[in-house]
């Protein structure tokens, strides 16, 4: 019967189940003469013989589940995503601020699939890292930057829509391209010391005495570094930018119950027409938020109660359960965005279509000529 075991890592808050469980089987492996595979109690066990490298890689078969859910979602967000960018940055009438900062976004979003959905599943499928000090420094450094992108440009969003809404007449806007690397250099600048501080470390699991090696963010010092490690991500990419923007809406939502009171019963058919769209624009924007939200919770609050439980290992199947599914769940937070706006928006969804099918950008530019920077989607 195999147990688990609990390690004493702790990732970064994007690095949510760093060899939480590693597989021990009741029974030693036993090799064939060809050395090669030996399957016992669900686990595929592989060996490497060349002098230089003598280990012993057990795959979980279980853990090939859990990796195909990973292989789908990284499917799924590249073909949204990409269609996404290809709609808003190809389609004339589509080349708006919000859809420029949603095209930053499925950058981020795509960034964090290709490289770190595959290294986040392998954990799932074998109990080492892999992917050397080089891949330890990356990897974490990647994750962070890509929901720095996130969150900060929901920010943006939210306030961008602000000002839409409450100060139409303001017409003092920066430029696209200065926000968006605004909030790029903001995400790398506090992604760096996960760079520099991720490393490989050695743990020990005290009641076997067994040592491995993994990637962590901080040695197993003490239960200081991850305390302030996971409190820190919680509140900078979490509860600072969904308090700013909840601040913002609550504007937004005053500003409009007043213009909607105001309103004359009769007439002003252009202006109802362009509250009515500046109100579908800002909830699409606050649905997105929602999905972040809501997504990134769940990793956020295990996190922070293994950080303030470091010395009480949890290593129920409940918990492990839950700590599987609210990792999935922070990424599918990067494939959802464009399918959420395909069903908000109706000229969305058309031009994602048309780009689904390989229509020509040159005939769809032809067929809708609108350029405004407040509407959209």
């Amino acid at each position: 019967m195999r147990a688990y075991k609990a390690s004493r890592s702790h990732q970064s808050v994007l690095e949510l189940l760093p060899c939480l469980w590693r597989i021990n089987l009741a029974l030693n492996p036993e090799m064939d003469s060809s050395g090669a595979l030996v399957v016992l109690n669900g686990s595929r066990s592989f060996w490497d013989s060349t002098a230089e490298h003598q280990h012993q890689y057990i795959i979980w078969l279980p853990g090939t589940g859990i990796a195909a859910v990973y292989g789908t979602i990284i499917i799924i967000g590249l073909v949204g995503n990409v269609t996404l960018m290809k709609t808003c940055l190809l389609v004339k009438s589509m080349r708006t601020v919000p859809n420029l900062l949603l095209s930053s976004l499925a950058v981020g979003d795509l960034l964090l699939l290709v490289t770190c959905a595959p290294v986040d599943a392998s954990r799932y499928l074998v109990d080492q890292w892999l992917f050397g000090r080089v891949g330890c420094k990356i990897i974490p450094f990647i994750q962070l930057t890509s929901v720095g992108v996130s969150v900060f440009t929901l920010t943006v969003l939210s306030a961008d829509r602000y000002k839409a809404i409450v100060n139409p007449l303001d017409i003092r806007r920066s430029s696209i391209g200065l926000r968006v690397g605004t909030i790029w250099l903001l995400s790398v600048s506090l992604a760096i010391p996960e760079a520099v501080f991720s490393d490989l470390h050695t743990f020990t699991i005290i009641h076997t005495n067994e040592t491995f090696v993994t990637c962590a963010p901080y040695p197993h010092s003490g239960d200081l570094h991850p305390k302030i490690h996971s409190t820190a991500f919680f509140l900078i990419f979490y509860i600072i930018p969904l308090f700013i923007i909840s601040v913002y809406y609550c504007f937004i939502a005053r500003s409009l119950i007043r213009s909607s009171v105001d309103l004359p019963a009769e007439g002003h058919v252009h202006l109802q027409k362009q509250i009515k769209s500046r109100k579908r624009l800002a909830k699409t924007v606050l649905v997105f938020v929602g999905l972040f939200a809501v997504c990134w919770l769940p990793s956020h609050m295990i996190y922070l109660y293994r950080s303030y439980n470091y010395d009480q290992a949890d290593t129920s199947l409940a918990h492990f359960v839950a700590s599987v599914c609210a990792r999935i769940l922070a990424f599918t937070n990067s494939c959802v965005n464009p399918f959420a706006l395909y069903l908000m928006s109706k000229s969305f969804s058309k031009h994602f279509n048309k780009q689904l099918c390989c229509t020509s950008p040159r005939r769809m530019n032809s067929q809708n000529s609108v350029n405004t920077n407040n509407t959209t989607v």
